[in-house]
């Protein structure tokens, strides 16, 4: 088994306002810096390899954090589409039947234009195989839709109400990965600060 530890990247502005980033590519606030400047790795996973998302609120979370990891396309977060820059609240106003409907499909939920957990699944698979066969232990900076698809990969989560555990900020998740890159929950919430 080898481990594999994630940590969501610190605070945006737009996560600030409840704004769908996605692809969209949104640097940290000020605010997000000061989180992110408190934050500590837990000396359990000291020595491990990094990566990061290739977004910047990723990138530079990791700076912030003392290392400078290459970037992988596969740790980005999940593509929101035409949703990205909005709220949800704005979107069940303009169309609460259909956001409603599309959020009822699960796993197979697909924003207009965007990509569906069950997706962002596949592309984290074949990232977890690399990491798995390479037996190396790593640490991935990335994004709350990256975390929750990998916990539902390890739990059997269907992305259908209620999610067994909170996933909380400020926090990173442990997993072990088999030799095939199926991952388990090693842990979960661990306080970065």
């Amino acid at each position: 088994m080898t481990d594999l530890v994630l940590v969501r990247h610190g605070p945006t502005d737009w996560n600030a306002e409840h704004r769908i980033q996605g692809h969209t590519d949104i640097p940290l606030s000020d605010y997000g810096r000061l989180v992110v400047a408190g934050w500590r790795i837990p000396v359990d996973f000291a020595g491990y390899d990094w990566i990061t998302s290739p977004l910047a609120r990723a990138r530079e979370t990791a700076r912030l954090l003392g290392r400078e990891p290459p970037s992988d396309d596969r740790l980005r977060e999940q593509s929101w589409g035409a949703w990205e820059g909005r709220t949800l609240p704005e979107l069940r106003r303009a169309d609460a039947a259909g956001v409603e409907m599309i959020e009822a499909q699960g796993l197979d939920f697909r924003p207009p234009e965007g990509e569906s957990p069950r997706e962002l699944q596949a592309r984290l698979m074949s990232l977890t195989a690399e990491i798995a066969a390479a037996g190396r232990p790593t640490v991935a900076v990335c994004h709350k839709g990256v975390i929750r698809a990998l916990y539902a990969l390890a739990t059997g989560w269907s992305y259908r109400p209620p999610m067994p555990d909170r996933l909380d900020d400020d926090c990173c998740f442990h997993f072990r990965l088999a030799p095939d890159g199926r991952p388990t929950v090693a842990g979960l919430n661990i306080p970065l600060t």
